[in-house]
């Protein structure tokens, strides 16, 4: 692949528990995608040092990797690591071997059940052509909900954000997908990350992203990162896809009991050199 950056990350998630569990069992979706714009120079997943391949993809090429840890379990370190190559590509995705029809993506979840707010901001943004109708919702979700840290929840659904008209990155990609799906166009969310400075000479620390795909007949599969108005770009490290924020999420997991449970998560990301 013709590459023009190669992208450093290194995602560190640990979960504290108190008292220890008996026994902490974990999905992980932690290896990024890889299609004709986006490869791995080299990649990694450990938890608490023990490295964890992926043993299962799904028909959307998620792929995934379980760990179960027996107990007494104090903490647990998720680590992902590597270089990614990206290249650009005005937010169309070639050359992924996604097998799921794109009707699959006009299905509702609990956090992507329209109401006739989000209703209304998808028939106030139609357009004849489908990438238009894409381009002009986006545009019409981030101009009806600021950028505000700290004032929705991961259970926050679609209206719910539209209607308090602030959120973060989850927020504007379910209003997105939720009102895509309204005018018949399939989208789904997209979780990974985003390199917001690569012309910076340190590290630097990040948080994971969410940005949406909308579908277009005869193009494919188009991102859309609505949070910061633009399409995906070679920035956009694209790791998971699913339906909404909850089964696209980059961990899961189960606890045998029922500890008091902390969580941190620090990502740090740079540009390696040539």
């Amino acid at each position: 692949m013709a590459s023009d950056m190669r992208i450093k990350i290194r995602h560190a998630t640990r979960y504290a528990y108190a008292p220890s569990a008996p026994w902490v069992s974990m999905r992980l979706r932690l290896f990024p995608s890889v299609y004709a714009t986006q490869a791995l120079e080299s990649w990694d997943v450990s938890v608490n040092g023990a490295q964890v391949a992926p043993s299962y993809s799904d028909a959307a090429t998620n792929a995934e990797g379980f760990r179960a840890v027996e107990g007494p379990v104090e903490a647990i370190e998720v680590v992902a690591r590597g270089t990614i190559l990206r290249a650009d590509d005005a937010g169309v995705l070639k050359g992924m071997k996604d097998r799921t029809p794109p009707g699959l993506y006009l299905r509702e979840t609990e956090l992507t059940s329209p109401n006739d707010a989000v209703r209304q901001l998808a028939e106030g943004s139609r357009r004849p052509d489908p990438l238009d109708n894409l381009h002009a919702l986006s545009a019409a979700v981030r101009d009806a909900i600021d950028y505000v840290p700290e004032t929705t929840t991961p259970a926050t659904s679609a209206g719910e954000a539209l209607a308090q008209a602030k959120g973060v990155c989850q927020d504007h990609t379910h209003v997105f997908i939720t009102a895509a799906r309204c005018l018949g166009i399939p989208a789904r969310y997209v979780a990974g990350y985003y390199f917001a400075d690569p012309a910076a000479s340190d590290e630097a620390v990040y948080e994971t992203h969410a940005w949406a795909e909308g579908y277009v007949p005869g193009l494919g599969w188009v991102g859309f990162d609505v949070a910061n108005r633009t399409c995906s770009t070679q920035q956009h490290v694209r790791v998971s896809s699913d339906l909404d924020a909850q089964n696209a999420s980059l961990i899961t997991g189960s606890v045998m009991g029922q500890p008091a449970e902390t969580m941190t998560v620090a990502v740090a990301m740079s540009q390696a050199q040539q």
